[in-house]
């Protein structure tokens, strides 16, 4: 592979800033196009998912890149997830049963703030804004563009086009529209959207609440959360069906309706929130989806990295990271020194895919679990387990949540095969009362461990 060769980057969002920064440091040329404005001179976030959790594999990737103690530094460390029941009352339940084992959350728009700057300090980086990639010819590698500020049209014929342009990308779109190859894609919703509101900060600034904590209301069919800022306010998502059940977004339309939901469902956050008629009416409603497709390259000339191959709901924080990891695998695959662009792609894919699939499918079983599991007391009975082994036998168990989150060098499939496996064996153990009367923490660890593995051979034998 030559360095000279022109790539271009369409997207210049997180996972393509980073991508953007990491290539240059490797000594190649490379030409950004982003359709948004310069978000370090203009605020674009209003009403969009403007925090994010950010954990051990992002950071593995930020190291990689030499910026992480810069992200550190706009962290606020959150060390469990805080439930509010209906009365307001509030139980806290710990990430991990290990000392320093905590999630952050961070400022989408900061972050890639960081990246954005750190990238344009190489001379082989150029980053342009206000430019919409309208579609890509794959076969001759030229990517076709509109101006947004001059309305004029016009293209770059690059030598290879990556495309991290996120869960709406065109040149996931080019791929299926060109019919240059077998490609399989999907593209799934959940029956539920999002909507952004916010606890502002008192009158000194500070937290009106716990920023320690992931705050989450769990209701059953719909849930609220709410993460902490830096200026001392909250971003709060209220997860809500679009026209299902008694309450949903088609039917909450007037003030009365909206005062009358919180007021039955979230009182103690509703008094937090001064604004709650004109952001619930203003701030948009957000899809919440997954996309699945193969394969992410066409020859030696284009690829998909990031939410634009493999976008994921948000439930376990997992979404940044998972493109944050993408750059960390495929800065390994080019380490092996391959002779074609292609051979990398295929290689990345092929070490990258299942993983992908692993973290998009827990995702969608942590969507229920915060929404439904988090306040059942055989849930809390599981965590509990949990956090007294991890606690206690830190080398030698790691709850499913912990070899996602915390374990950066477990692939996700991984942790899903083994994590799911110990979840179902607690709660075998549990059901049978083998737990109830066991004090002896290490007995409770060789129960569990030996149920897991009984339930992962079953699992091998039949195929899963």
């Amino acid at each position: 592979m030559n360095k000279k060769n022109n790539i271009v980057i369409i997207g210049a969002g997180l996972c393509g800033s980073l991508l953007a920064l990491r290539l240059a440091q490797r000594g190649y040329k490379v030409e950004v196009f982003e359709s948004r404005p310069d978000l370090r001179t203009t605020d674009i976030s209003a009403g969009r998912s403007i925090n994010l959790a950010l954990s051990d594999r992002g950071f593995k990737a930020l190291r990689l890149a030499g910026v992480e103690e810069k992200a550190r530094e706009i962290c606020i460390p959150m060390y469990g997830r805080l439930m509010h029941d209906v009365e307001g009352n509030t139980f806290a339940s710990k990430y991990s049963g290990r000392k320093g084992e905590y999630i952050n959350s961070i400022s989408r728009g900061d972050l890639n703030g960081i990246l954005l700057t750190e990238a344009e300090k190489h001379e082989n980086v150029n980053i342009h804004f206000n430019k919409k990639c309208t579609s890509v010819d794959i076969e001759n590698t030229i990517a076709h563009f509109k101006d947004y500020e001059t309305k004029e049209e016009f293209s770059i014929d690059a030598d290879v086009v990556f495309g991290t342009d996120g869960a709406g990308s065109v040149l996931r779109k080019s791929y299926y529209l060109e019919r240059k190859f077998l490609f399989s894609y999907s593209q799934n919703y959940l029956t539920h959207g999002y909507k952004e509101l916010e606890i502002p900060a008192d009158a000194d600034g500070n937290h009106q609440i716990s920023k320690d904590h992931l705050h989450i209301w769990p209701r059953g069919d719909y849930m609220l959360i709410a993460l902490p800022n830096m200026d001392g306010s909250f971003t709060v998502t209220l997860f809500l069906s679009y026209d299902e059940g008694e309450y949903n977004f088609n039917n909450l339309t007037s003030e009365e309706k909206i005062t009358a939901f919180f007021e039955s469902q979230f009182p103690d956050a509703l008094k937090l929130i001064p604004s709650i008629k004109d952001e619930f009416i203003n701030n948009p409603t957000g899809a919440l989806g997954t996309v699945k497709c193969s394969p992410w390259h066409y020859q030696n000339k284009t690829l998909l990295m990031g939410d634009a191959a493999h976008a994921i709901v948000p439930f376990y924080g997992q979404g940044m990271n998972a493109s944050f990891e993408d750059v960390t695998v495929f800065d390994e695959i080019l380490d092996q020194d391959l002779e074609t662009w292609e051979a990398v792609f295929k290689a990345f894919e092929k070490e990258r895919k299942q993983d992908t699939d692993a973290i998009a499918d827990l995702a969608i079983d942590n969507y229920y679990e915060m929404r439904d599991h988090v306040a059942n007391p055989l849930f809390k009975e599981k965590r509990k387990v949990e956090m007294d082994l991890e606690s206690n036998f830190p080398k030698e168990y790691s709850s499913k949540y912990s070899l996602v989150t915390f374990n950066e060098n477990i692939p996700y499939s991984e942790a899903m095969k083994r994590g799911r496996a110990q979840d179902k064996a607690i709660l075998n153990l549990l059901d049978d009362n083998e737990l109830v009367e066991e004090t002896d923490l290490k007995n409770v660890l060789q129960k569990v461990q030996k149920e897991t593995n009984n339930i992962l051979e079953e699992d091998k034998i039949a195929g899963l």
